[in-house]
């Protein structure tokens, strides 16, 4: 028997907005669950167990981020948000209470789309304690067992913290990371306001993975959020 499609948890309190989801993803053969608070959603999640959840942050009856990070107190699902507050303080919330990804509205159907993709096949790979041995984002390739990477074919030669800063990247291809995600794993947790620490490594990092560092295109900023690597189905 083939798999179920898999099931996007809308939750979303403008009618508008919720049908034009339900639409677009119905149409691609998503199945589609919707809330329009707090306390549906809390029930939708804990009882259908989606494959990704669509998350409006202004809901009625609550905050989308308190609720992003009771979800994540006991599950893994990844979260989008979409949000019309596109701020960067609203982001770095979302972003570091557990939230993977954050689109501000309006936004592109396809770009949304990319991003559900992206964090599926992430939660699908995820499998906890079973580390990928090798990493591949397009010409860059990361051998963890061996700590080589290679670029083109061409060995690049990293010290132990650029190592870990470009293989925490990888190993989460696609998603936003913030600068107190980054810190808190690369240096460790006192260090988590340090971000001219990571402004630093970056720029040395770039110089020695990047074709053109002045403009990078496998290490990308999200200016004011954080740092992701491009998604390996977009890498040049």
């Amino acid at each position: 028997m083939n798999e179920p499609s898999p099931l996007v948890l809308v939750v979303e309190d403008d009618r508008q907005m919720r049908r034009f989801l339900r639409t677009t993803l119905t149409a691609l053969d998503y199945r589609v669950l919707e809330a329009a608070t707090v306390a549906e959603a809390t029930a939708a999640a804990t009882t259908h167990n989606p494959d990704v959840i669509l998350m409006d942050l202004a809901l009625p009856d609550g905050d989308g981020i308190e609720l992003t990070g009771r979800i994540r107190a006991w599950s893994r699902v990844p979260i989008i948000v979409l949000s019309a507050r596109g701020r960067e303080e609203d982001k770095v919330a979302a972003l570091d209470t557990g939230a993977d990804d954050y689109l501000t509205k309006p936004f592109g159907v396809n770009e949304l789309l990319a991003r559900i993709r992206a964090s599926i096949r992430r939660s699908a790979a995820s499998t906890p304690g079973a580390a990928v041995a090798v990493l591949e984002i397009g010409p860059l390739r990361i051998d963890q067992a061996r700590r080589e990477v290679t670029v083109d074919g061409r060995e690049v030669r990293l010290t132990p913290i650029e190592f870990r800063l470009l293989v925490l990247l990888a190993a989460s291809a696609g998603k936003v990371l913030t600068h107190r995600q980054i810190l808190k794993e690369v240096w460790g947790p006192p260090y988590v306001d340090e971000t001219h620490y990571l402004r630093v490594f970056m720029a040395t990092l770039r110089r020695k993975i990047e074709k053109d560092p002045a403009r990078p295109r496998l290490l990308l900023t999200e200016p004011g959020v954080g740092y992701r690597m491009r998604d390996p189905e977009d890498a040049p």
